[in-house]
């Protein structure tokens, strides 16, 4: 199909919640991908931070057809191998000690929420618990995952929110501690803010909140669903920090490409969810843990060696370039600020020139694949170079 028959049926039939780029893509492989009308791209986004391995990596999709073909869905009422494995690999790998599959990020968040309720119900008799949640965070666009998200664009229109929810600003841990009541149950973050402008939270602070929680019997839940499997340069952005989270949530690149979430519990709290509680029909799909159990084959300590080193060089040559104010993130989740061209417009330029990349607030975000190679960075590079001059 055309791309502009493609984007008349796509106008005409798919609700308009989204502000699409003026491309249609028709094939991937790797960092590179192309339009039907033959157009190649390298790509900077991942699909937000999803294809961390790029487009159909051949590994990848072997495994995934090959499962496709064995068995392909099954429902929680049975045992598969993949979801087992899966799970088992994520604990090994974390230290944490179950695995509760779902289908998204704002799922896994939003499982994450009914634990901590529970838990303060069940620990401490609290009767209306309370999460705090950081100014300018982003956890889901589900009501209660809107509800936690810290910031005051995202609550429009949708009244009225749910309740149990108190908002800090990050990095100031005195707010922190005198936002704490008898009723706080957890305390929920990103240790990397995506959607508020790809801001790294100060490891001091990130510390006191460990602490803090560990005082006063609350629930310390990271939320790695873009900052997870090997964005940042470790295979979940806490272990930067020296922290250990009681609930940690993932999703995005752990399948590969395929919708999986899945929240991960510590001891503390592994227990508290029981049967008939929570669920998820489609959580744990054999077809998405089979991609899920190559990506976690795939990221290993010299993939991650690879990913910081990849982000130095391009977070030093980002900062080179003409109208760059200021390069922020961690790893290869990078947000770079301007000092005078239009984000919007500049994605919208590269994508003429054959560069996608993404925005977040005012910033551009780069989220390549994380095994992009030395050509691709150096023409994505390029092509943004050319973008910044003009």
């Amino acid at each position: 199909m055309k791309h502009e028959e493609l984007k008349k049926l796509d106008q005409d039939t798919i609700l308009g919640t989204y502000a699409r780029n003026d491309v249609s893509l028709v094939w991937g492989r790797g960092a590179v991908c192309r339009s039907e009308d033959g157009k190649r791209y390298i790509d900077f986004t991942s699909g937000i931070g999803v294809n961390a391995l790029g487009f159909s990596d051949p590994q990848w999709a072997e495994a995934v057809g090959r499962q496709a073909a064995a068995l392909q869905h099954t429902s929680n009422l049975y045992y598969t191998e993949p979801c087992a494995l899966l799970a088992e690999r994520l604990t090994a790998r974390t230290g944490l000690s179950k695995v509760f599959f779902c289908n998204s990020g704002a799922e896994a968040n939003e499982g994450a929420i009914k634990a901590a309720r529970k838990y303060g119900f069940e620990k401490r008799g609290i009767l209306r618990p309370e999460i705090i949640t950081l100014e300018n965070s982003f956890h889901g666009r589900t009501m209660a995952t809107v509800s936690a998200t810290g910031q005051n664009v995202f609550h429009k229109f949708f009244a009225p929110f749910l309740e149990g929810f108190a908002y800090v600003p990050a990095d100031d841990t005195a707010r922190l501690r005198a936002a704490v009541t008898a009723d706080t149950c957890a305390v929920i973050i990103e240790t990397v803010q995506g959607e508020g402008g790809v801001v790294a939270l100060d490891a001091a602070f990130v510390r006191d909140i460990a602490a803090l929680c560990a005082k006063r019997d609350l629930l310390f839940i990271i939320d790695e669903v873009q900052t997870g499997v090997g964005r940042t340069g470790k295979f979940y952005a806490y272990e930067h920090f020296g922290v250990r989270p009681d609930i940690v949530t993932t999703a995005k690149a752990l399948g590969g490409g395929l919708p999986i979430g899945a929240i991960l519990f510590g001891e503390k709290c592994d227990a508290v969810l029981g049967p008939g509680e929570h669920g998820s029909t489609f959580g744990g799909n054999p077809v998405a843990c089979a991609g899920g159990l190559v990506i976690l084959d795939r990221i290993d300590e010299p993939f991650l060696e690879e990913v910081r080193r990849k982000a130095a060089y391009i977070t030093e040559a980002l900062a080179k370039l003409p109208s760059v104010r200021s390069v922020s993130g961690l790893g290869l989740m990078i947000g770079v600020e301007l000092a005078e061209k239009n984000a919007k417009e500049v994605v919208a330029a590269c994508a003429k020139r054959g560069l996608l990349i993404l925005t977040a607030k005012e910033k551009l975000r780069l989220l390549p694949p994380l095994n992009i190679g030395a050509e691709e960075t150096e023409e994505g590079l390029f092509i943004l170079r050319e973008v910044l001059e003009s």
